[in-house]
């Protein structure tokens, strides 16, 4: 038998549910907008120094650009790798209760084994609303490493030692990848004033450092979006001059992305080869960001950012400079600036 009133109080039900879905999807965007201006502003800044750096050893570039195309694999493999696939589905599914980190992790595996050194678990915060200990399947690989740690107390410390370390180096980068950064941007002002010393180039990221530094006072939510317009900017441009250095110098480009070319490198150069993969890690400088950052954003505004922007924006980005290198090789200590087309490149310094 039909009931009006049970009818209008499914279809208001109903409506209810699509304004929560609509407000929540809102809130996810607004956070993943906020996201880049926190989270991704040393993983953005990272094709200013990479190639550079890559190349500032014995490493050398011959006429078939093997080098390039072996560099700009290994670029392309480390950040599809430890970024996406890496960090945002399987390291960023392993929050600790909205929380993310190293010692995120450290109190997530003590809550759940006997491995820390002190009491972990306090009655208060059962009373946290977001509170929360989920209970997973034990499998016999999981109870003999938990049963081990258990049992043998040194490398109890040593697991300590290990979060430590790493939340030490953690530190470091937040403390030399924005000096590194912003010299590298200033370093570009010199193409145009050619005339300005090396001294004064110092002088003025020791300003903006202290600069950026006093300005994180006042909360993740208003230097969010201070920087988020400025990092989406920034993006955009990146990708749009890789796009037109692609179609302009090398669409062949794309043939880089091959592993082979890793293993001709490797072949090819050897030594030098290797010593050369540590300017390859620079791509990724800031990817733990992603992580550690859950607590001011969520987990999937996070991955919307870097799914959607942030990874197919840093590529074509490498991609175009990788072109650009193919057929200048003699401006491989400032590729960034020299692949800007004349007329976009005081825009775009300004934007660094």
């Amino acid at each position: 038998m039909f009931h009006p009133k049970a009818a209008f109080e499914s279809i208001e039900s109903g409506l209810k549910n699509q304004k929560l879905n609509k407000a929540s999807c809102s809130a996810v965007l607004s956070l993943a907008y906020q996201s880049l201006g926190v989270v991704y502003g040393d993983l953005s800044t990272s094709p200013l120094y990479v190639y550079k750096t890559t190349f500032s050893g014995k490493l050398s570039l011959h006429e078939d650009d093997e080098e390039i195309y072996g560099v700009l694999s290994f670029i392309f493999w480390t950040f599809t790798l430890i970024a996406l696939l890496k960090y945002v589905f399987i390291v960023m599914s392993a929050d600790d209760n909205g929380e993310g980190g190293t010692f995120a992790l450290y109190s997530l595996l003590c809550r759940h084994a006997k491995l820390s050194m002190l009491p972990n678990q306090q009655e208060m915060d059962e009373k946290l609303s977001a509170y929360g200990v989920k209970k997973t399947a034990e499998t016999w690989q999981s109870i003999a490493l938990k049963s081990f740690f258990e049992k043998h107390t040194k490398f109890r410390k040593g697991l300590l030692i290990f979060v430590l370390l790493g939340t030490c180096m953690t530190i470091g980068d937040g403390v030399f990848t924005p000096a590194i950064s912003v010299l590298s941007a200033v370093s570009g002002v010199r193409i145009k004033a050619t005339g300005l010393h090396e001294n004064y180039v110092v002088a003025i990221s020791c300003v903006l450092l202290i600069g950026l530094f006093s300005i994180q006072h006042h909360g993740t939510h208003r230097v969010a979006f201070l920087f988020a317009p400025i990092v989406t900017a920034w993006l955009l441009s990146i990708a749009g001059i890789g796009v037109y250095n692609i179609i302009q110098w090398n669409p062949q480009i794309f043939h880089a992305l091959s592993p082979v070319y890793m293993v001709k490198l490797l072949k090819r150069t050897r030594h030098e080869g290797w010593l050369s993969l540590g300017g390859v890690v620079l791509s990724i400088t800031g990817v733990e960001t992603m992580f550690a950052d859950l607590g001011h954003f969520s987990t999937l505004s996070v991955k919307i950012a870097f799914t959607f922007l942030v990874y197919p924006c840093l590529i074509l980005a490498y991609l175009g400079e990788a072109a650009f290198l193919s057929r200048h090789h003699e401006d491989i200590q400032r590729s960034f600036y020299k692949a800007i087309p004349g007329k976009n490149r005081t825009p775009r310094t300004e934007i660094v």
